[in-house]
């Protein structure tokens, strides 16, 4: 397995220090200019192993010994758990929602920078507790499970930062097929990493389980009925990657499982899922067009991990192989996770482009200084690869050029191709498995 450089490895001990997470950087630059930093994501994608490393107290507001006596404090006499050296972590803070007015509070009394740093797997169920406003007071930063090159399993020797100054590539995957359908099913839950590859697998079957059980009623305090789950969770990742509506999952549910759900039952589903961070849908691009054809702006479905698809789907990595067409989706679904941290890490958002002529681009990197690149993602083969290109190219001729520019690059995302190259026509292949931020 390669090793990012700055990862230490215990080998006496057979494990694994910290692994440098892309966040930490944002982390830090936060921390400089903000009194407190809230890291938002699903559970067990490893944000407060991270905000420990910069953290110099601890408070674990859901520790089962003291989360009654948190509460209870809360609500009495915050300032107490807010005592501590600082930067102070306040770790699944949304247990005790007052803490928030009384980091804001302390903020504005004390000044400084980087006073708190405050982690959360879930959106608190009423945020009226939290009355007053978070302007000038908290950074926030998006945590996601890992990425490829996180986990250690991209080679990195394709930067997406370069690619933005340079159209010069060069790099090479080390995965094979195997490894990265391995890779989609395991997902990038740090935890599960290190783990034996059969041991790793059961991971995200038992988070998707607890999301059905446990969190779904427990995020916002609403009971909700375990197979209506099931059955949603199902519909969504037949789904991932299309523009599918809220009505069409309904429908989808009806056709497929014994158990339907309606449509607004999906509609209030939906939303506990994005606030457990198990979803993740990609926004529209709208870039000005050379006609008048008409931009669709249907959200495309994800989840935050292609790992949570095959798990809802109760799928592994045989099943995959055994149907390539599927296995396309689902690695479409890996490239944008990554990608969207490798963006978001460049100051850049990604998205979806389709107009009513079908035109369409799978990912579409835009930062925030205007540049953008448009990206086709295939698993592999010379005819999958020329389908991307051809696509790429009748998606540029529908881009007002003259008031867009120019992409900064256009490139077809591959699973299987070994070597990042530029092609004749400007085109670049690049292997999922070299890439980095």
């Amino acid at each position: 397995m390669f090793i990012p450089p700055n990862l230490s490895v215990n080998m006496d001990e057979g494990t694994f220090s910290y692994r440098p997470r892309i966040v930490d950087s944002a982390l830090k630059r936060k921390l400089r200019g903000k009194g407190a930093v809230l890291i938002e994501g699903p559970r067990w994608c490893g944000k407060t192993t991270t905000a420990e490393q910069v953290s110099k107290s601890i408070l674990s507001t859901d520790d089962p010994s003291t989360i009654d006596a948190n509460r209870t404090l809360s609500e009495i006499d915050p300032e107490r758990l807010l005592m501590g050296e600082q930067p102070r972590l306040l770790d699944e803070w949304q247990v005790a929602p007052k803490l928030w007015d009384a980091v804001r509070h302390h903020v504005d009394r004390h000044k400084g920078q980087g006073q708190f740093v405050l982690t959360g797997s879930s959106v608190p169920a009423d945020m009226s507790e939290t009355v007053h406003s978070e302007t000038g007071r908290f950074g926030r930063i998006v945590m996601r499970p890992m990425t490829l090159f996180e986990s250690g399993d991209s080679t990195g020797e394709v930067s997406l930062a370069s690619l933005f100054e340079s159209q010069q590539v060069s790099g090479c995957s080390e995965l094979d097929l195997d490894r990265l359908v391995f890779l989609i099913c395991r997902g990038g839950w740090p935890e599960s990493v290190d783990m034996d590859d059969d041991i790793a697998l059961d991971q995200a079957f038992d988070y998707i389980d607890a999301v059905i059980k446990i969190d779904m009623s427990r995020v916002d305090g609403i009971k909700r009925d375990p197979q209506k789950v099931r059955t949603l969770l199902r519909s969504y990742a037949r789904n991932q990657g299309s523009q599918i509506s809220q009505a069409s999952i309904s429908a989808d549910t009806s056709s497929h499982d014994v158990t339907s759900v309606s449509e607004e039952t999906v509609s209030e589903y939906l939303q506990a899922l994005r606030k457990l961070y198990v979803v993740e849908d990609m926004k529209a691009w709208n870039p000005n067009l050379r006609s008048k054809t008409a931009i669709r702006t249907s959200d495309t479905r994800y989840f935050v991990d292609p790992s949570l698809a095959a798990a809802s789907l109760r799928i592994g990595p045989r099943d995959l192989m055994n149907d390539l067409n599927t296995l396309g989706f689902f690695f479409e679904a890996l490239a944008v996770r990554d990608l969207r941290v490798y963006a978001e890490s460049l100051d850049g958002d990604i998205y979806h482009y389709k107009d009513n002529l079908d035109n369409e681009c799978d990912i579409v990197i835009h930062l925030r200084d205007g540049r953008y690149a448009l990206l086709e993602v295939k698993l592999g083969g010379e005819r999958l690869i020329e389908e991307g290109v051809e696509t790429l190219k009748d998606v540029l001729r529908r881009i007002d050029t003259d008031k867009m520019g120019e992409p900064a690059f256009m490139a077809v995302v591959t699973g299987t191709e070994r070597y990042a190259y530029r092609r004749d026509d400007g085109i670049l292949i690049l292997p999922l498995g070299a890439l980095r931020n």
